[in-house]
């Protein structure tokens, strides 16, 4: 299996790195420039394509690992030529586009697996696998929480284009949005606010949103683009009618840390990490290769990654109006 990494920042650095650790062989990448992508390619012996249309006959996977709102045309042009895809979340910038991705996909019998590495970290998957195990019986409030520092980029900081990134509650939030719906449920109404919707200009931003799922769960999620770098801290609640979950990336458990270790300045985007042995990135990937090698079932789909983004879209879109947003089941996605 040949894989293609589209992307050579901070996600494209990573998922090589776990590819790395997998059976399949990393045939090249796709950068803005050669410059930029120089050293990553030497470090794995491969070359930097100029373009995406020049490295698919090369390869068998392409994994997009670029912004956002270049998403949508990529993963088109891939499926066009056959090949199976790996896309970083939020997996496009509106659910529409998502729609037709996970539609193009279907229609040209490639697969589709969106990078949702929070259902990877332990402490998250362990919680899930709590719920569904029925040890805190029916789920029906759950709190979620994350915050980092403002994505900062010497030049292009695409993250703080509202057009390309989505803001907070599509790049951050999204996380946990996947999480809740992975936990409880699909969900049925939005209601969600933020204070770059007030003030443009601020220099941090945090957003709130309520989810009501369609089995009558709350969840309550919280993002925050506010704290000094490199802070990185998240928390999850899950209460039921018969116990309680509880995690916080700040406590003294076993298992608590979600803070990369940094030495000297920051990364331009906070990068949450696992005190394990192995990434949760790398773990992600190496579900993925399975997936792809054997062709079973992938941990998270397209129609996941679709979902995803209507829950965030929806968001936006509450935040934008003030009022509770009812999302329309996605039925008729099965991939």
């Amino acid at each position: 299996m040949k894989i293609g990494i589209v992307g050579t920042g901070s996600m494209g650095t990573t998922h090589a790195e776990a590819w790395a650790e997998t059976g399949a062989e990393i045939a090249g990448f796709v950068s803005e420039t050669v410059e930029a992508a120089g050293e990553l390619a030497a470090a794995y012996g491969v070359r930097v394509y100029p373009t995406l249309g020049a490295m698919l006959t090369d390869v068998d996977v392409v994994d997009i690992c670029t912004p956002t709102h270049l998403h949508y045309e990529m993963v088109l042009q891939a499926a066009a030529a056959g090949k199976d895809i790996i896309c970083e979340k939020p997996l496009a910038r509106t659910e529409e586009q998502a729609l037709e991705m996970v539609r193009a996909t279907g229609a040209a019998g490639v697969r589709l697996l969106v990078a949702h590495v929070v259902r990877f970290f332990p402490e998250y998957a362990q919680a899930r696998e709590l719920v569904a195990a029925g040890k805190i019986g029916r789920p029906a409030v759950i709190r979620l929480s994350r915050g980092s520092y403002r994505p900062k980029k010497p030049i292009g900081n695409w993250f703080l284009d509202e057009a390309k990134s989505g803001g907070i509650l599509m790049d951050l939030m999204i996380h946990d949005f996947d999480y809740a719906r992975w936990v409880a449920g699909e969900v049925e109404s939005v209601y969600a606010r933020r204070v770059s919707e007030n003030d443009p200009e601020a220099a941090v931003d945090y957003g709130l949103a309520i989810l009501r799922h369609r089995n009558g769960a709350l969840t309550h999620v919280a993002g925050a683009w506010a704290y000094p770098p490199p802070t990185f801290r998240t928390a999850l609640e899950i209460a039921g009618d018969q116990g309680l979950i509880q995690f916080d990336s700040e406590s003294s458990a076993p298992i608590t840390s979600l803070l990369r270790a940094v030495d000297g300045e920051a990364p331009d985007v906070a990068i949450p990490a696992s005190p394990l042995s192995e990434s949760p990135y790398t773990t992600e990937i190496k579900a993925f290769y399975r997936a792809l090698r054997d062709g079973t079932p992938a941990p998270v789909s397209a129609a996941d990654g679709l979902a995803a983004v209507q829950i965030a879209a929806a968001a936006i879109e509450s935040a934008q109006s003030g009022r509770v947003v009812a999302l329309e089941p996605l039925t008729e996605v099965s991939q």
